[in-house]
């Protein structure tokens, strides 16, 4: 069952037209296929028209969307021989930042990303993808065991942003951030990062400051949700639209601003609409960027970070 969204609400009628005149064709004499073959071009224009022509806060719906495939979804799907490592030793486990040991296309990697879960439940258990102090000095850990074995680092960006709670800032929760982000400067071996989903404020970044950044067609990039930054401008979070689009939040505002590198093709309709095709693209990007930066050696490689994160914003 695809859960639409508001702006969806005219493609939702057709397909619900669609599947009551499937089931009255199943025990009827009379032909309708014709009618159906019709209606579902009907839907399949009109949902591609949507997508096409989608502004800034129905992209941020999008990327935010309950069935939107995540972490767990994505390490199934494209890698092999994943094996999660827990713990930062030095406080606990984080399960709203998962990584380990895996395998694209036959490359070993270390694989670390944001998981928010798919359900009640697992959504509580990862915290909603939103990271504690222990989850980022555990991706520190393993980008530094990454750096050690000369292994490629690939993180899954997807996250609201770091976890503002109290307890997060008594354990040290900028000072990780910010480690966390030095860390990904300081890898000697390539580091491919993609927003998959939401990349929030500095919760993002310190899993996102690689030397080639990739986003997916729908997602957003932003140091505020749009929600955030309405209430701050106009005090009231009911303007979030109007921040959406002054933020330039989406991959092909930012392609242009040069904050990320490479924007990859969702399916029609969003990467909920079929997770493995999504993934398919996604695992296809990943590997032809590793392929370029295998190339080159751990000064080459931080001197590039350096490099791309200077030249933001001097258009």
């Amino acid at each position: 069952m695809i859960s639409y969204l508001e702006f969806e609400k005219p493609v939702a009628a057709l397909e619900a037209r669609i599947a009551e005149l499937r089931q009255t064709a199943q025990g009827g004499d009379v032909d309708i296929s014709a009618e159906i073959r019709r209606l579902e071009m009907k839907s399949a224009d009109l949902l591609a028209s949507t997508y096409a022509a989608l502004t800034p806060w129905q992209k941020t719906q999008v990327a935010r969307h309950p069935m939107r495939p995540h972490f767990g979804d994505y390490a199934a799907a494209m890698f092999t021989d994943f094996m999660p490592l827990g713990g930062d030793r030095f406080y606990g486990e984080d399960e709203a930042i998962i990584g380990g040991f895996a395998k694209l296309d036959g490359r070993r990697v270390m694989l670390i990303g944001h998981e928010k879960g798919n359900d009640t439940q697992s959504r509580i258990r990862h915290n909603f993808g939103m990271g504690k102090p222990e989850g980022y000095r555990k991706a520190i850990r393993l980008m530094e065991m990454a750096g050690r074995f000369g292994l490629p680092v690939v993180t899954l960006v997807d996250t609201s942003g770091a976890f503002p709670g109290v307890e997060a800032e008594e354990r040290g929760q900028a000072e990780a951030i910010a480690r966390s982000t030095e860390a990904c400067l300081a890898l000697p071996v390539p580091m491919v990062a993609v927003i998959v989903g939401e990349g929030g404020s500095g919760g993002a970044v310190a899993l996102a400051s690689a030397e080639r950044v990739l986003m997916l067609e729908h997602a957003v990039y932003a140091v505020i949700s749009p929600e955030g930054c309405a209430s701050i401008l106009w005090r009231t979070s009911e303007k979030a639209a109007e921040a959406a689009e002054a933020m330039k939040v989406t991959a092909q505002d930012l392609l242009g601003l040069g904050v990320i590198d490479r924007i990859v093709k969702e399916p029609v309709g969003g990467a909920h609409r079929d997770p493995a095709l999504a993934s398919q693209a996604l695992a296809k990007a990943i590997g032809e960027e590793l392929d370029l930066l295998g190339k080159l050696g751990p000064d080459q490689l931080r001197a590039r970070r350096e490099e791309r994160f200077l030249r933001i914003g001097e258009g």
